[in-house]
């Protein structure tokens, strides 16, 4: 690695962290990275087109303050920034590596001409482009921004590190169809929390499965819900419960309206906006099954943290599930109505398929930050 230190851009934590936002995927990818470069490290900053670099002392504090857990966070900020503002900012020198893993400010063209500018050799951490590939499950004008974020990153990155190589082959078609060069990739799987130790199981009442993300269109969660309606119909009282833990997102209305309505989905239906990392971890640990019926993901960090706690997944066979779990799960279409509901009712008693993966799980490794890290460092080392 070089002698100067990284720049390493924390604004995406920052200003999530202002608004009180839960940690997703990309906000825990973030906090890895602070953990593992932040002692070598000057923090960057953007605010509306503004990009600042701190001093080695106000970055060290301020890497400390987003990866503290708990309430007080704006105090403690609005404290630091008469002394972030007013203090001498971190020097940079041309060649110096800047690290950006959370997307934060590639729509900007102000990030671009800030690396142009300085010099900087600019890695960028592509997480996906469901944006540009899906944008029927993205807010409105999400595909314009993404396109922009991905037109910038590949013009202004020296190295581009992937979260799968399913998601740099996306980032190849995309760079093809906009004429635009490819810099030096790497594709790195992500990693979730450590699993706990001696983690015992939630006990709901009954059975239960489980589906983990945001509640959104791309995760299909509606239907899991038209799957209960119909497993209701078929069992009765022995319905299996389907917990959901996530956040209320976009382009789910049916869905929203479905858990706020619907007699039959409230009584075998728990939602959990919020689960810390143990709660996720019991819950998951116990159930019959992940369910995974998303349309499209980049990554799917679930479907690991199932396997490594020892429990099924029913996924869509998507790329990138091959990729990072090889044939251990059960991959079905995500339109395929009638096969997840079979399937589902089978998992719910022994059946040779669910037996089938729990023997195969026996055998998996979970990625691990530090195999991440290990060929990040190397990578780095060598980029031109």
């Amino acid at each position: 690695m070089p002698s100067d230190p990284i720049l390493l851009d924390i604004s995406r934590l920052v200003w999530r962290r202002w608004a009180g936002r839960l940690p997703t995927g990309i906000d825990r990818v973030c906090l890895a990275y602070c953990d593992h470069f932040g002692s070598r490290a000057l923090a960057v900053l953007q605010w509306r087109g503004r990009v600042r670099v701190l001093s080695a002392r106000q970055s060290a504090r301020l890497f400390a303050l987003v990866a503290r857990d708990g309430p007080g966070f704006r105090s403690r900020f609005v404290a630091m920034l008469p002394g972030i503002w007013a203090a001498r900012a971190g020097r940079t020198t041309p060649g110096q590596i800047y690290l950006n893993v959370g997307h934060t400010g590639l729509d900007d063209p102000a990030l671009p001409r800030w690396i142009a500018a300085r010099g900087a050799r600019a890695v960028f951490l592509i997480h996906d482009l469901i944006p540009i590939t899906h944008p029927r499950f993205c807010r409105a004008g999400e595909a314009a921004r993404h396109t922009l974020r991905m037109r910038h990153a590949l013009i202004a990155a020296h190295g581009i590190i992937g979260n799968s190589a399913a998601t740099l082959r996306d980032l190849d078609a995309f760079a093809q169809s906009e004429g635009l060069p490819s810099p030096a990739q790497l594709p790195a799987w992500i990693c979730g929390p450590t699993a706990p130790a001696g983690i015992k199981p939630a006990q709901p009442g009954r059975d239960w499965f489980i589906t983990v993300g945001t509640i959104e269109g791309r995760k299909n969660h509606l239907l899991l819900l038209q799957t209960w309606q119909a497993l209701a119909q078929i069992m009765g009282a022995a319905t299996p419960l389907l917990v959901i833990v996530g956040q209320r997102g976009w382009v789910a209305q049916a869905t929203h309206a479905m858990l706020d309505h619907d007699p039959q989905i409230r009584a075998h239906v728990i939602e959990h906006g919020r689960a810390d990392d143990a709660m996720l971890a019991r819950l998951i640990s116990g159930a019959r099954a992940l369910l995974m019926p998303s349309f499209a993901e980049g990554f799917g960090l679930p479907v690991i943290e199932a396997l490594d706690l020892g429990t099924p997944v029913i996924a869509s066979d998507l790329p990138v599930f091959r990729e990072i779990t090889g044939t251990i799960p059960t991959y079905l279409d995500p339109a395929d109505a009638p096969g997840w509901l079979a399937t589902i009712q089978a998992f719910c008693g022994q059946c040779p398929e669910r037996e089938r993966q729990l023997c195969a799980i026996a055998g998996y490794r979970a990625p691990v930050w530090p195999d991440h890290f290990a060929a990040v460092e190397a990578w780095l080392a060598d980029l031109p």
